[in-house]
């Protein structure tokens, strides 16, 4: 295990490494043991990436179309991908040519938007285009729950740190929280501030893209966008919601100024308390750095092209970043001086 640092520096961020794919990238996610980065593209296949040397693995066979969501076994033997073609697949993770260990219709037709692993390792929380969330065995792939409620597509799921709670988020800026273990609704959190409807354009817009609880349990942050004054013309601004869990209410909203076409795709609570969002959009890719007490961000990196996805390596200071342009990008967060 690798020990993570307790202060960090983000203004002394760098891009140590990138590795190109054949088709824009969509998603990443590092394995739980650190070796390797996967990648969803806009194809159908998964790519590794080994760190150490930037060996590039495909892994095709499990999905028909685009890959859009990771999860892994605690082990980081296993990694289950979630496509737009509805389907979860498992595969070995760590094999030099993986092939499907099996493949299953998780939302139909519908797309998997989001996956997470319970903190125990036996449940695969997945959530989708058909409005529901689903709780399966990781073991089998056998499904164990449903979770009905939301009424609109289900973008982001995670798991609160004593494994007790799950959080699902949805287009129309529902957070919803259950009881894993019953499949009971225990409590809405109201994330409308990140969903728009736009007449004019006939759309809508927004919603819940991400969800991060805090280590201790106290705070869960529901990434998005809002200001989408024209956002089929991509005219938004990244937006957060901090709710304090004990009360169900937003404790503070976090903004992006000047970043007039932007989203948070992904959020992540680094050692320090610092809450990371990775923004993609007209204006470019950005990483964000916020304060839990401050409503505007402290730092922001900007990143090389348009970034779609995000995720912390286990030691706590390599960021990977997937980009329109094809190419996953590893960012070192630097250590605070002792």
């Amino acid at each position: 295990m690798a020990t993570i640092p307790e202060g960090l520096d983000p203004k002394a961020a760098n891009v140590t490494g990138q590795w190109a794919h054949d088709r824009p990238l969509i998603a990443c996610r590092f394995d739980p043991v650190g070796t390797y980065v996967f990648c969803g593209s806009e194809d159908a296949v998964v790519t590794r990436f080994r760190l150490s040397d930037g060996a590039k693995t495909v892994l095709s066979g499990g999905h028909t179309t685009w890959v859009a969501a990771f999860a892994f076994s605690n082990d980081g033997k296993v990694v289950v991908s979630g496509g737009c073609d509805g389907k979860l697949t498992w595969w070995p993770a760590t094999e030099d040519a993986p092939q499907p260990i099996r493949s299953i219709p998780g939302h139909g037709r519908h797309w998997v938007r989001s996956l997470a692993v319970s903190p125990d390792g036996t449940l695969l929380a997945s959530g989708g285009n058909d409005n529901i969330v689903r709780l399966w065995n990781m073991a089998d792939g056998t499904l164990v729950k449903e979770l009905l409620g939301h009424e609109k597509q289900v973008y982001s799921v995670t798991f609160h740190p004593d494994g007790k709670t799950l959080f699902s988020g949805d287009l129309g800026g529902s957070v919803r929280q259950w009881d894993a273990a019953a499949g009971t609704e225990l409590k809405k959190l109201d994330a409308a501030g990140l969903y728009s409807y736009n007449g004019g354009q006939g759309v809508d817009f927004g919603g819940v893209r991400s969800l991060a609880v805090s280590a201790d349990g106290k705070y869960i942050a529901a990434g998005g966008l809002h200001k989408a004054s024209n956002p089929l013309g991509a005219v938004h601004e990244p937006l957060i919601l901090l709710f304090n869990l004990e009360t169900g209410a937003i404790e503070r909203q976090q903004i992006a100024e000047g970043i007039t076409g932007g989203v948070v795709w992904r959020l992540e609570w680094l050692s320090d308390g610092t809450l990371m969002g990775v923004s993609g959009g007209s204006s470019g890719g950005w990483l964000l750095f916020w304060k839990i007490d401050a409503e505007k961000d402290y730092h922001r990196f900007q990143l090389p092209n348009i970034a779609r996805d995000m995720d912390l390596h286990v030691d706590g200071l390599q960021v990977a970043t997937a980009h329109h342009d094809r190419n996953v990008r590893i960012t070192r967060l630097a250590p605070k001086p002792a």
